[in-house]
């Protein structure tokens, strides 16, 4: 007798292609063994392995697209000048050759961490053009199976862009860390937990950088004139802030690109004004190119030097955003607007305060207003309060961003997420995220009062996200890229030795106002902590809890049950088995509509699913039942919207499921490992005769005409009998209070209201 043979994957075409796939194939014609539907997905969606195929750009698109990132992605780093040296000498200049020494850790800095390591090495770790913490670690997680949650599917790599482009050669030390990565544990913990902090910290960034930038450019008017009070700068930086946040609702596209220009006129200006300052002060400053400066600067000042990293630091805020940002825009794009643009500005600007600096050390305090000439003080002014404004909204909306991406994975409370532009992909808007971002902005901005005490806090944020992202890099050259060892130690001794250097300068400030963004990072890492916690438990329950195939048959199959007309849609976590609620639901409503459809909103560890390839299908034997299993995959920056034609995107591809799929969806072939009927290839022929097919089709279509409800799962979780005092604060408690404080699984949805059904269950943890 012919041996089984297990089928890796099939995909096909057109029904009459069926048997000459399996000729194809060489398989057994005597056995064909049936996998349970419920537990092994159909293959009714092909995908294809392309892996990370690029777009041909022309030049002018991409001179375009990097015009259009300096409005964007600079904003931030572009408004450092404004208070970089104040923070540095907050006591003042005590050596005037001091200037040199921090002239030329600024450029050092500028050039080591913003270019080198991001611009040439980071960018190229995008998830398929797609950047930021998540980018990284979405990554690994296709890579090697990381995740907590056991909801990978191998139809999951069928979607177009899901597989990684890996190079061969030192594939031994890439499967040794990968092997370790999936055995340990504590491994996994710690990678998702360096993802939320490096999160936390981004979203603490979006609270610091809108304080600083706004409050930096309107302490200008104190240079012109000294009957504005500190007091007054301040309120009048709030009344900014405040407006900045109440029209975040109306979204940014009708704005769109008009950042660009006023963001390269402030280019222009400071890089103009530097140039100016470089010929007219103290040429001399060109020694700082020089890195002995560097070292003349420790010798002279020992510990302070080392103090005083925490402003140098300052310098690369928003370099970050080049990576996060990077979605809008392409590598190319992003690489010419920083090295031909934001690059020589920033330099041309740095050196011109340092040269001013040198024949007045006593301006230090706000060294870019009084190095301003005077005929173009207020243009410049105004300018700058304008991209200070325009910093402050690229960080909101990268905030929202990472939001919507942390609830993709699980490691977020539920928030409303909406799309606000139809041209621009990922322009979000957060209502809850918005207000509380609003008030702690005022509170930081009203509590710290000056740029130099918000610098301290300021850096922290910084320096930690850059040492997670290259932590986290690291990896990704060792598995992924399977670069040299010698090239990964090379990174980790001089990037890696940097970044440790002023991560421990920043943490000296931490009672200056350093413990501020660690304090966030502390409240939001226990809120994602929490609900990612339960949400994990909550997932494991329903899959140990799941209902069998078989009570499934024997459950819809009763005589008891009332099927009535219409189509239902019952939604559930699950990728695999029907969720223990169903079983709730019909014990006390004994009725199901004439087609049902279980429905499960899945995240894929990439940054988009193609609509085409977003519907996976498997049905629910025997087919005369009419019920389905359906995962309705989404990426994590994906957003689930109402403009989204969803319930007749998912029904137009259930009909192609049973037109196209139907027959040899039911037949896949096993190695004997799971038992099952035993049916012959003409019996899948038999299955799919036009008649019956029509005729399902024809079914379909008239429960939808009938009606569709939709039925959610609201279940309340506890902790279990014998629990221990930690588990019971952490469901009973802190996950309860969560859950009732935010959004209900309908509001974050996009499912009708007037045809909802909630069915609630409790589950013992």
């Amino acid at each position: 007798m012919a041996h089984d043979v297990q089928l890796e994957a099939i995909t096909y075409e057109t029904k009459e292609e069926v048997p000459q796939e399996l000729k194809e194939k060489k398989l057994s014609w005597q056995k064909l063994r049936r996998y349970d539907s419920l537990d092994l997905e159909s293959r009714s969606i092909p995908g294809h392995h392309h892996g990370h195929h690029s777009k041909a750009l022309t030049r002018s698109l991409i001179f375009r697209l990097a015009f259009q990132s300096i409005g964007v992605v600079y904003g931030d780093v572009g408004t450092s000048p404004l208070y970089v040296f104040a923070s540095t000498f907050p006591n003042g200049i005590g050596n005037n050759d001091d200037i040199l020494g921090v002239l030329s850790l600024i450029f050092y800095t500028i050039t080591l961490i913003t270019v080198i390591k991001y611009v040439l090495i980071v960018l190229k770790a995008n998830d398929n053009g797609e950047g930021g913490t998540f980018a990284l670690y979405s990554l690994l997680c296709r890579y090697a199976k990381v995740g907590f949650i056991p909801n990978q599917q191998a139809e999951d790599r069928d979607v177009s862009n899901y597989e990684l482009e890996l190079p061969s050669g030192r594939a031994w030390m890439a499967s040794w860390l990968k092997s370790a990565l999936e055995k340990s544990k504590l491994a996994k913990q710690i990678l998702l937990f360096a993802t939320m902090l490096g999160t936390s910290m981004l979203i603490g960034d979006g609270v610091l950088t809108p304080c600083i930038s706004v409050l930096s450019a309107v302490g200008g008017i104190q240079v012109a004139t000294t009957k504005v009070t500190q007091d007054k700068v301040v309120w009048i930086s709030v009344a900014i802030l405040v407006l900045l946040f109440l029209i975040q609702r109306f979204g940014t596209d009708k704005v769109g690109y008009s950042f660009a220009p006023i963001i390269c006129v402030w280019f222009a200006l400071i890089g103009g004004i530097g140039l100016y300052n470089f010929i007219h002060y103290d040429p001399a400053v060109a020694k700082a190119l020089n890195p002995k400066n560097i070292i003349d600067y420790f010798k002279r000042n020992k510990k302070d030097a080392w103090v005083s990293l925490g402003g140098v630091v300052l310098a690369i805020t928003g370099t970050e955003a080049l990576f996060a940002d990077l979605g809008h825009f392409t590598v190319p794009s992003v690489q010419i607007s920083m090295c031909f643009v934001t690059y020589p500005a920033l330099i041309l600007a740095y050196t011109g305060q340092a040269s001013f600096l040198r024949m007045n050390n006593d301006h230090v305090d706000h060294t870019f207003y009084k190095s301003i000439p005077k005929p173009i003080y207020w243009p410049t002014f105004v300018i700058a309060v304008l991209a200070s404004i325009i910093a402050s909204q690229a960080i909101i909306s990268g905030t929202f961003s990472i939001i919507q991406q942390s609830l993709s994975l699980g490691c977020f409370p539920r928030v409303k997420v909406i799309h606000t532009s139809t041209k621009y992909e990922g322009q979000v808007y957060v209502p809850e995220a918005n207000y509380l971002l609003m008030v702690a902005c005022v509170a930081v901005t009203l509590g710290f009062r000056t740029t130099t005490n918000i610098g301290n806090a300021y850096g922290i944020a910084v320096v930690f996200v850059m040492t997670l992202t290259s932590c986290i890099l690291v990896l990704i050259m060792i598995m992924i890229w399977k670069t040299h060892i010698i090239l990964v130690l090379v990174y980790i001794l001089i990037i890696g030795s940097v970044e440790l250097l002023y991560l421990s300068s920043v943490l000296y400030k931490f009672d200056q106002g350093g413990y501020l963004p660690l304090a966030f990072a502390a409240v939001l890492m226990t809120v994602m902590y929490t609900w990612n916690s339960v949400f994990r438990r909550k997932y494991h329950y329903e899959l140990e809890h799941k209902i069998s195939p078989e009570k499934l048959k024997e459950v819809v199959a009763s005589i008891s049950l009332h099927r009535i007309p219409g189509l239902a849609m019952f939604y559930s976590e699950l990728v695999e088995g029907i969720p223990p609620i169903f079983k709730h639901y019909v014990a006390n409503v004994p009725a199901l509509h004439s087609v049902l459809v279980f429905v499960s909103i899945k995240s894929l560890p990439i940054s988009k699913v193609p609509v085409n390839e977003r519907f996976l299908f498997r049905r629910v034997e025997p087919k005369n039942l009419n019920v389905f299993r359906c995962v309705v995959r989404y990426g994590y920056t994906d957003v689930q919207n109402e403009q989204e034609p969803f319930e007749k995107l998912l029904i137009e591809n259930l009909k192609v499921f049973i037109r196209d799929g139907f027959g040899l969806s039911q037949s896949v072939l096993s190695n004997g490992e799971n038992g099952g009927e035993i049916m012959d290839v003409r019996q899948v022929e038999e299955d799919m005769q036009p008649e019956e097919i029509e005729r399902e089709i024809e079914a379909v279509d008239k429960a939808w005409h009938a009606g569709i409800v939709h039925l959610i799962g609201e279940t309340e979780v506890v902790a279990g009998k014998g629990s221990s005092i930690g588990k019971k604060i952490l469901i009973d408690y802190a996950y309860t209070f969560l859950r009732r404080n935010l959004r209900e699984s309908d509001d974050v949805l996009p499912i009708p209201h007037k045809r909802m059904l909630k069915v609630g269950m409790t589950y013992e943890l």
